[in-house]
């Protein structure tokens, strides 16, 4: 089937070749045929099974962080919340994912991806239950811990899945943890919906928004444990362990030529890195470069504004007017809360937007590179921050500007889940050097849930203060200096393989960074 030999897995098995490679030399036929097709969709049906299990993280990740948007107007009233408890109470779990994202990085390059991620789905399933039965000082301190698994899975899984997928398809596996993420926020938007409507009179309906989590946390933990997941192959190697990392390969490659060329790259630039610490690793400037493009990259995610978007949509649209509605999708009317339901059920757009954007940027990562659309998304949510800010200022609070508001919000979404999102959390996941991937994703993502905490705590403040137009006002002068950083330092990861990209940043070749 193959005309090249395999002289490169010599040094694999110690100068013995394995007797399956004789095989590999055979002309076709055929039932070689027949067996190559049925290789391929077991291949193709691994790969798929295995990120879906994975990407449970990611959804356990964004039921999390949008839950509280519903929940926060309920624990406002249950548990007497000022305006900077309420930061304190978002936050808490920001401050959390800051230090999880770390920890979980290097876990993950200490003990593997694998069972990071069992650790992690029992953290979730803990902080899900302790958040849900807890008062006010104890729902502060397992919405951190909480924090610590959802920072963790912000990091492993990208990692984890960039590892496991070959070159052409990575764009579209490591994002589909984005499209999980988006997915879980709009599936807390819609309990957050029915759970305030239905039983919106009662104030503790808070608690029962928060424990739904635990379903999908469960489901995470039986998978990894029970679903067949395979250890990082990558990993394995940066271990010593080819034989494994062989045998998970022949299971999510095509053929045995791509798996033994694989391994054998992945030794050839492990050769380079040896003896190397996360500390000495700074002395290089090319490693410096890396961290200061990834670094930057996570800024321009949450700078952006998305979550004060995801985290504040509610409080945002009842401030607009949209609250003044009698929505006809409730299920009930109660005078009190009618504002809330209304904006709880208008917000499910948004969600509903995250995920269609999501869709259609893998789908785009598959075609175009990754500098253009983070480019794109980078220049779509400033327009979009100009004209939310303009028309809060123009337009009285009412209908007409709850409507305006809403649909300049979803369209914001769209850029920004459609572009900015799946590109920050795919380029994290592939520039770094094997040795310190965990860890250097680690840091990264840490920075990047640190101005997470900082804006969802500063956001509610902010609009207290210079109000809705003020504050997107800011983000816009925020964005230009984001769209400019973009334009100099990302590079092009697009339908390269992880060693390649390293080999680039080492030589320092601009020009071959940016080119696809």
């Amino acid at each position: 089937m193959y005309s090249q030999p395999l002289s490169n897995t010599n040094k694999i098995y110690n100068g013995e070749r394995p007797t399956k490679v004789i095989n590999i030399a055979q002309p076709n036929n055929e039932q070689s045929e027949a067996e190559s097709v049925d290789k391929n969709i077991h291949y193709r049906f691994f790969l798929h099974k295995i990120t879906w299990i994975c990407t449970l993280g990611g959804l356990l990740f964004g039921y999390d962080t949008g839950v509280i948007n519903g929940a926060l107007p309920y624990m406002r009233n249950d548990l007497k919340l000022s305006d900077v408890k309420i930061g304190i109470v978002t936050s808490s779990l920001l401050i959390g994912a800051t230090f999880g994202s770390f920890i979980g990085g290097h876990l993950a390059d200490w003990i593997g991806r694998r069972k990071t991620l069992i650790i992690l789905s029992i953290i979730f399933i803990i902080g899900t239950i302790g958040c849900s039965l807890s008062n006010l000082n104890f729902l502060i301190f397992f919405r951190f811990i909480l924090g610590l698994a959802v920072g963790g899975a912000s990091t492993t899984v990208p990692v984890f899945l960039a590892e496991l997928s070959p070159a052409k398809l990575r764009g579209q596996v490591v994002t589909r943890n984005e499209l999980m993420i988006v997915s879980g926020q709009l599936v807390a938007y819609i309990c957050n919906a029915i759970l305030g409507n239905i039983w919106g009179h009662r104030l503790d309906i808070w608690r029962w928004m928060l424990a739904l989590a635990v379903i999908p946390a469960i489901c995470l933990l039986i998978g990894i444990l029970f679903g067949g997941i395979p250890e990082s192959p990558r990993w394995l190697c940066h271990k010593g362990k080819n034989e494994l990392a062989i045998s998970v390969l022949k299971k999510i490659r095509r053929n045995e030529q791509e798996v033994f060329d694989e391994v054998e790259d992945v030794k050839q630039t492990m050769e380079q890195e040896q003896n190397k610490t996360f500390s000495n690793c700074l002395h290089e400037r090319w490693l410096r470069r890396c961290l200061f493009i990834g670094i930057g990259v996570a800024m321009c995610n949450q700078l952006a504004g998305v979550n004060s978007i995801m985290y504040f949509g509610t409080d945002i649209l009842t401030r607009s007017g949209l609250g003044l509605l009698n929505s006809i999708f409730q299920f009930r009317i109660n005078f009190y809360f009618l504002d809330n339901n209304a904006a709880l059920v208008a917000n499910i757009a948004n969600g509903v937007i995250s995920v269609l954007a999501t869709c259609l940027g893998i789908w785009l990562l598959g075609r175009i590179g990754r500098r253009p659309m983070l480019l794109s998304g980078q220049i779509g949510t400033i327009v979009m921050h100009l004209f939310i800010g303009t028309t809060a200022l123009l337009f009285k609070e009412g209908t007409i500007r709850g409507y305006v508001v809403l649909s300049l919000t979803v369209t914001f979404l769209l850029f920004q889940q459609g572009g900015i999102s799946p590109v920050t959390w795919l380029v994290q996941s592939e520039m770094f050097p094997l040795k310190i991937r965990g860890l250097a994703m680690g840091l990264t993502t840490s920075i990047l849930w640190l101005i997470n905490c900082l804006i969802s705590f500063l956001f509610p403040v902010l609009v207290g203060l210079i109000n809705v137009w003020g504050t997107s006002y800011l983000f816009v002068i925020i964005g230009v200096s984001a769209a400019i950083f973009v334009w100099f330092f990302m590079p092009e990861t697009r339908l390269k393989s992880l060693e390649e990209l390293e080999r680039q940043f080492r030589a320092e070749n601009l020009k071959e960074l940016r080119r696809v």
